[in-house]
């Protein structure tokens, strides 16, 4: 592991292992879940469960599998075989000294059965892809559209892989091994192209009846699709704000991805070049900024409370954040620059709501926190 990053989410993992006899680990395929886990329990027998050898021993006999692995072990793609779960509650309700570590790419079948199975006994967190403040300096340095085109995984900026073909296999990769067996071998071309005209909503409210209309399939398919993507971390949708305000205001979320390097290749960006004349470059920027502010709270294992605000009068603002009662507001804007006028919807929305804690820009140009922000500095 001579190329690992170290990873902000440690130091809240270290803490609630003090606490909890069992660590869940959800978040992206190849976001350095397992790099992580080992880096900080390198004593830990390991064992993945998508080496289907592995797979057949925890299924067949879950107790002489457990059993075989020690007192303390870091079990990959756990939700593979779901019954384990149940298993490792009663074990270490009986032994006290028992440690596992789990790790998932299925956000919701794996987290579904840690609160039937593992309620009081396990701590959750989710992992990203790496955020600028776990990136190396010298990566940093490079443009705003080199940042947005190579994407932030561990995979591309540790391991130096090529940028299209990282993306080109993990997308195929993901579409193999966790849709084929999900969705019937005909809908894999039909699903191909609802994610990539997904992609050129990026930043968009997500209106399932049109999206069917172009695909040709139902709003309810439409609707499942979207599932499977905010699951497997693909995609998620961003909920819009309301509160005793609410009739004024939109209801439909907006949808981003979880990594600019993967949105990028699903819309046909072939280099980083290809994005300054790119009309969906604002909407890109406005997903990477997106993207690091839901890190900037997961790596401190806090929920995301992360919505937008838009009225039906138009006015909007890009993010808001509700933190201990307070909200603070973020307007993203993709250029060097900051016009008078960008501040415009932020100070209509402070005269519609609340205990605003702060307003921001988030920009590509010099912070003056809390006015404004380099989106390298969130």
């Amino acid at each position: 592991m001579h190329n690992y990053i170290p990873r902000l989410l440690s130091t809240e993992i270290l803490e609630d292992a003090k606490y909890f006899p069992v660590l869940v680990i959800t978040g992206p395929r190849q976001s350095g879940k397992t790099s992580l886990c080992r880096h900080l329990y390198p004593d830990y027998t390991y064992v993945n469960l998508e080496d289907i050898t592995n797979r057949a021993k925890a299924t067949n006999d879950p107790t002489q599998f457990l059993e075989s692995l020690g007192e303390a072990a870091i079990i990959d793609e756990v939700q593979r075989v779901p019954d384990l779960m149940s298993m490792i509650q009663v074990r270490v309700d009986e032994n006290k000294k028992l440690r596992y570590v789990l790790t998932g790419s299925s956000n919701f079948s794996l987290l579904r059965t840690v609160t039937q199975s593992l309620a009081g006994r396990a701590a959750l967190f989710t992992l990203l892809p790496l955020s600028f403040q776990e990136f190396p300096k010298d990566q940093l340095s490079k443009s705003i559209n080199q940042l947005m085109w190579q994407g932030q995984y561990p995979g591309v900026i540790a391991d130096k892989v090529s940028v299209n073909r990282f993306y080109s296999n993990y997308y195929n990769t993901y579409v193999e091994r966790d849709l084929r067996d999900l969705l019937k071998l005909r809908n894999l071309l039909t699903f191909d192209k609802f994610v990539k005209l997904l992609a050129v909503r990026v930043g968009s409210e997500f209106n399932a009846s049109a999206l069917a209309r172009e695909v040709g399939v139902s709003s309810n398919t439409i609707s499942e699709w979207l599932s499977l993507l905010t699951t497997s971390y693909i995609a998620y949708t961003l909920p819009p704000y309301f509160l005793n305000i609410s009739k004024r205001l939109t209801k439909m979320p907006k949808v981003y991805f979880y990594d600019t390097g993967l949105l990028c290749y699903l819309l046909g960006i072939e280099s980083f070049e290809d994005i300054g004349n790119n009309p969906l470059r604002g909407a890109i920027f406005e997903n990477l900024a997106m993207s690091e502010l839901l890190k900037s709270r997961l790596n401190k294992a806090k929920n995301p409370n992360l919505y937008f605000y838009r009225e039906k009068s138009g006015i909007e603002v890009d993010a808001l954040l509700m933190e201990g009662g307070e909200i603070k507001l973020y307007e993203i804007k993709a250029g060097k620059t900051i016009r008078p006028e960008a501040y415009d919807n932020i100070n209509a929305v402070k005269r519609t709501l609340n205990n605003i804690l702060s307003s921001t820009i988030i920009f590509d140009g010099e912070s003056f926190p809390p006015a404004s922000i380099n989106i390298r500095d969130i």
